[in-house]
């Protein structure tokens, strides 16, 4: 079960703190799914991941320069075609058909959260707007008068000269 919202519910979505509390009051197997969907895009989503996906990608690039240029200074081990298979494996089938749909759960779990904050920020404009509105007693116009009041008070007949 989910934890109760924080921050109460908003246009009935719960709002939270966290995007990992922001998960639904469902079964288990979907409160997980989606936590770990929710930490893989988080971890993913860093430049380090970046760097590592760049380091993979050139792991294939001496036996591209060789097959293209007949370079023969790479050592065999970094030119085999067992290597080029894994590198390509990895990026060809596991990144793209099991990453990206992971991370666009994870995504969609970061929008809920994010679409019940900001409606609770709407809410909350709302409620301010309704307490100063210029038109009502003890709205800004009330509030300003006041102070132009207390000012006149305070500075007395002499704040014209100065």
């Amino acid at each position: 079960m989910s934890a109760k919202p924080r921050f109460g519910f908003a246009h009935g979505l719960a709002v939270h703190l966290s995007r990992f509390d922001h998960l639904p009051a469902g079964n288990a197997a979907q409160r997980f799914n989606k936590k770990l969907a929710a930490g893989i895009t988080r971890i993913v989503g860093t430049m380090w991941t970046a760097y590592v996906f760049a380091l993979l990608s050139l792991c294939s690039l001496p036996a591209i320069l060789t097959q293209a240029f007949h370079l023969t200074f790479f050592p065999g081990w970094l030119i085999s075609a067992s290597l080029i298979a894994l590198v390509a494996w990895v990026s060809s089938y596991f990144l793209q058909l099991v990453l990206l749909p992971i991370l666009m759960v994870g995504q969609n779990v970061q929008g809920e959260a994010s679409d019940a904050r900001a409606a609770k920020t709407f809410n909350d404009t709302e409620i301010l707007l309704d307490r100063t509105d210029l038109e009502t007693a003890g709205g800004l116009a009330e509030i300003m008068k006041a102070v132009t009041a207390l000012d006149k008070k305070i500075s007395g007949p002499h704040s014209a000269q100065d």
